[in-house]
């Protein structure tokens, strides 16, 4: 009877975010694992008369890996997509050319059903993207940031030229947002980041989830030169060399999380729309206004940020200030 209870989430997710409407083409693309999800909302897609596809894929082997090439290609002829999958295909050249094509895409990595049913998709992203605006027009504009943080973390970074992303849960025609993870983000420069990142929230990922000790992760040039701290720590390392890329140590993404509904729990999209909280983005950029395709995307997400953009602070602690 839990599908009840989760048709209130996936109608917010068809009706709010994707704007779905009568006789609009939407394709669910999902894995063997996340069937119920993908079918709550293609339920929800279904009343909302449009036309429904499920495309199912076999789970990817990690974060950031394509589609099959049939779906990426149906992924451009969609009016509307939502991607229900375990391992994120957001950071991908299919997502990327699915939004040129017109695409609206609301991303779904993840997701568990009580994330349906209470949690992030209880706000209301006609609020909160207001906020989300004024941060990502505040990254716009600024071509330098400082991020401390109460647990140690010190880097520097530059963006001249990279755009502001505002991703507040409700897409437009060529727009991709996670839901109900609300952030504003921007891809420093490659190459520009310098000092010390401190992860002491959670990364959503590889099974690391809600951090018990911090992990410490030293920046030089832009890119990841060691990883400190205890068996969290060792999870994340020992994935990255496994992954035989160097270009997966980039500083890929700043990002500060909107959603005063969201609960930080271990769950990629939950826990980086907390409000107040940052993360930073290692790996692929080419989402976000970088030019970096890496093997995998993850976030590291800190708790009592500040961010100073060109000497402006916008985020005190975990405040917003902008």
């Amino acid at each position: 009877m839990k599908c009840i209870l989760m048709s209130k989430g996936a109608k917010t997710l068809v009706e709010v975010c994707a704007g779905v409407k009568p006789r609009e083409n939407v394709l669910i693309v999902t894995d063997f694992m996340m069937m119920t999800i993908a079918e709550a909302v293609a339920s929800a897609a279904y009343h909302a008369g449009a036309e429904v596809m499920i495309g199912t894929i076999l789970p990817r082997s990690g974060h950031g890996q394509e589609p099959p090439p049939p779906i990426a290609e149906a992924m451009k002829k969609a009016d509307v997509i939502f991607t229900p999958v375990t391992y994120s295909i957001t950071h991908t050249r299919a997502v990327k050319e699915a939004c040129e094509a017109g695409s609206r895409i609301i991303a779904l990595t993840d997701y568990r059903e009580h994330m349906l049913i209470k949690g992030g998709l209880e706000a209301d992203f006609y609020e909160t993207k207001e906020m989300c605006l004024k941060f990502a027009r505040a990254f716009e504009k600024s071509n330098e940031a400082v991020l401390t943080s109460t647990g140690g973390t010190h880097l520097t970074m530059r963006k001249e030229g990279r755009p502001g992303n505002a991703l507040f849960c409700i897409v437009e025609p060529g727009q991709m947002s996670p839901a109900p993870n609300v952030e504003a983000n921007f891809s420093p420069t490659e190459g520009s980041a310098e000092g010390v990142i401190v992860a002491d929230a959670s990364i959503p990922y590889i099974d690391i989830g809600v951090l018990t000790e911090p992990v410490t992760a030293t920046v030089e040039k832009g890119m990841i030169t060691d990883i400190k701290g205890g068996h969290q720590a060792k999870i994340l390392a020992d994935d990255l060399k496994s992954r035989n890329d160097a270009k997966v140590y980039n500083v890929a993404e700043l990002g500060v999380g909107l959603n005063p509904k969201c609960i930080m729990q271990g769950v990629m999209l939950e826990d980086e729309g907390v409000y107040g909280s940052v993360h930073i983005g290692i790996g692929t950029n080419i989402t976000l206004g970088g030019n970096v395709k890496a093997a995998i995307h993850y976030d590291l997400l800190m708790w009592e940020a500040t961010i100073e953009l060109d000497g402006n602070v916008i985020l005190e602690k975990g405040q917003v200030r902008l």
